[in-house]
């Protein structure tokens, strides 16, 4: 049964980001310029972690967390690809075993550098990967279950990066970070208010996966009836679960629901004015922020992610 929910304190995610220094990098933190009267848009370029995503922060920490026990019996985790990616990454660097419940409509980039990492593949429908994901568990899975969001591990190493953000922009007022499980904006935000309590953190999904914005306009954890697969394949759920509404009802200030084409925008945009290839997830909260609902900044838009065949980046971006 997975642990009860707790608050993730400043105290964790400090000692998460010295248990993960090393394996995980630095990222920098580089203005969007937009002209003069546009808005102020800092981007957090979590593309150039080892595995092109931000999940590594969480996976390194949770990893490094385990006891000899947990370790012998090796990890598994379920993933539309950078979770995988990330967990996989981590079990090798500390020569464990690793497999990953996949969702079969992954990119094969994705599929491929799991198993290039070391991991087997355990292929699933997606309908059958989010109920995995809010049972913690699979019948036939050995191992010591690394849950992709749902762990309090795993978000205090994604709240490393609030740190590194407040550090390099003490002068920020928005944060904003697309959502799918809400593993990333409960880490980061957690770790930001900490720091500045006065800061907003804000969600971004795709009008084709809002959980989160439905379940803000209803007051409580809903399933998201009209849910589509896309190219935003890493955000965008199937349902809020109980569970992460409780982590991050104190945490988010709201949620910006955007759509395809101003997703693919963003994508299109940092590619040519800051030479960054974003995956759509990645995409997701700058094409929050060039909406204008989050105001005019200083903004940090956090790049979740770069896993994207160059070939489907060039015809969603064409």
């Amino acid at each position: 049964m997975p642990e009860p929910v707790r608050p993730i304190s400043l105290a964790d995610v400090e000692a998460a980001r010295e248990r993960i220094r090393g394996v995980v990098l630095r990222t920098p933190l580089v203005r969007l310029d937009l002209g003069s009267d546009g808005p102020d848009i800092r981007l957090k370029l979590e593309n150039l972690q080892p595995t092109n995503a931000y999940k590594i922060r969480g996976a390194a920490n949770a990893v490094a967390k385990l006891g000899p026990d947990e370790r012998a019996r090796g990890v598994w985790t379920v993933s539309a690809g950078n979770a995988g990616q990330g967990v996989a990454y981590a079990a090798r660097a500390a020569g464990i075993p690793c497999a990953v419940v996949a969702i079969e409509t992954a990119p094969q980039t994705k599929l491929d550098r799991m198993r290039a990492l070391g991991a087997r593949i355990v292929p699933v429908s997606y309908a059958e990967a989010w109920r995995v994901a809010e049972a913690h568990a699979l019948d036939g899975m050995d191992g010591t279950f690394i849950h992709p969001f749902d762990n309090h591990d795993f978000i205090a190493g994604h709240g490393t990066m609030g740190l590194e953000i407040l550090d390099d922009a003490p002068d920020v007022a928005t944060v904003i970070t697309a959502i799918g499980g809400g593993g990333l904006i409960t880490g980061v935000g957690s770790a930001a208010k900490a720091l500045k309590p006065g800061i907003r953190i804000l969600g971004a999904e795709p009008e084709t996966a809002a959980p989160y914005a439905l379940s803000l306009r209803e007051g409580g954890p809903r399933r998201f009836a009209d849910w589509q697969p896309t190219f935003v394949d890493g955000a965008g759920g199937q349902s809020v679960t109980e569970r992460m509404w409780e982590r991050m009802r104190p945490i988010v200030d709201g949620a910006i629901t955007v759509t395809l084409d101003e997703t693919r925008e963003a994508m299109r945009l940092m590619a040519e004015k800051a030479r960054v290839i974003a995956e759509g997830a990645g995409a997701l909260a700058l094409a929050a922020a060039l909406t204008g609902r989050a105001g005019k900044g200083p903004i940090v838009c956090v790049v979740s992610g770069g896993n994207i065949d160059l070939k489907r980046f060039a015809e969603l971006v064409a």
